[in-house]
């Protein structure tokens, strides 16, 4: 064979593999990448530039959503604007439940009901303790006359996309798909006796979301040098400022910056994201002194000095 054929031969061998690869790229899709999305930062504070406590995980074009704080889907609909598809609001569906106080639910009225008005026709596969189920019963009972005139009337709206799975769950694995495992762990908050944080694993990430806690959570044992750790926190500051009873709530319900900075210094995560910065005594009281104790210039002052790690005080519609 001539030295002009072999080289002929060559190239058309080597187009082949190329081809082959190419494709098999292609078939197998896009390596996961996954985000997380902050769509509510805030606590029952009706402060106006953070909504009720909610996070987005994004993997492969799926949304997850943990809580259902006020202003939950007008944020989803917000980080869709901003470039993240998934969080379209007809695409919300499932939704983990860290509790049920008002600021983690007072938005789940409208993931069972907006995302179906604008055309949602699956159910929301809902997660979360003991009691979920009897409030989705009350909320859907509350809009019976509203959900009758959409689908009874000239809206001519689907009779599927209002309506709830409810999964009440217990400490372990409570959800898996080809994207993710769900695993819900105890939290400790104060009171209320079922109380979750949650670990999702994705085929790059492992995310941790603490949920209202205390030190007595388990995150430790789930977050263990994972990639992001979400906690909320309180300043040691004003903790000096409230009174003797809302320390006892405190302490009972929540986690101090010296507590977490304990913590994280035990766990390791990568990204430490401080969200739910609640001041409870000083933020009832509204005063300036209060205030600046419980800033989160402040948190992150109290924090930085016991934790070397990387920590960022997170905000509404924040992507890491």
């Amino acid at each position: 064979m001539s030295n002009t054929r072999k080289r002929q031969v060559l190239a058309v061998t080597l187009l082949f593999v190329f081809a082959w690869h190419s494709e098999s790229l292609a078939q197998s899709g896009p390596a996961a990448k996954t985000q997380v999305v902050m769509l509510g930062t805030g606590t029952p504070l009706p402060d106006p530039d953070r909504s009720g406590p909610s996070t987005a995980i994004v993997v492969s074009g799926a949304a997850y959503i943990v809580d259902a704080g006020t202003g939950v889907v007008r944020r989803a609909a917000a980080a869709r604007d901003k470039g993240v598809n998934a969080l379209e609001p007809t695409n919300l569906r499932i939704v983990f439940l860290t509790h049920l106080h008002a600021d983690h639910t007072l938005g789940l009225p409208d993931l069972i009901l907006t995302p179906w008005i604008m055309g949602r026709k699956d159910p929301l596969e809902l997660y979360g303790p003991a009691g979920t189920r009897e409030m989705v019963e009350h909320i859907l009972q509350a809009y019976d006359v509203d959900i009758k005139v959409r689908t009874e009337g000239l809206e001519h709206s689907n009779r599927t996309g209002y309506k709830v799975n409810v999964h009440e769950i217990t400490p372990g694995v409570v959800y898996k798909d080809s994207n993710i495992t769900v695993k819900a762990f105890n939290a400790y908050h104060g009171s209320p006796k079922n109380t979750f944080g949650y670990r999702f694993e994705t085929p790059d990430r492992i995310i941790v979301i603490a949920g209202d806690s205390t030190p007595k959570s388990d995150v430790l044992q789930n977050c263990n040098e994972c990639g992001v750790l979400i906690h909320e926190a309180y300043t040691q500051a004003s903790f000096e400022k409230v009174s003797p009873e809302w320390k006892q709530y405190r302490e009972a319900f929540h986690t101090s910056t010296r507590q977490l900075a304990e913590i994280a210094n035990r766990a390791k995560p990568h990204l430490l994201v401080l969200y739910h910065r609640g001041n409870a005594g000083c933020d009832q009281a509204r005063t300036q002194e209060c205030r600046d104790a419980g800033s989160e210039e402040q948190m992150l002052k109290e924090i930085r000095e016991l934790y070397k790690g990387k920590v960022i005080a997170a905000h509404d519609l924040d992507v890491y």
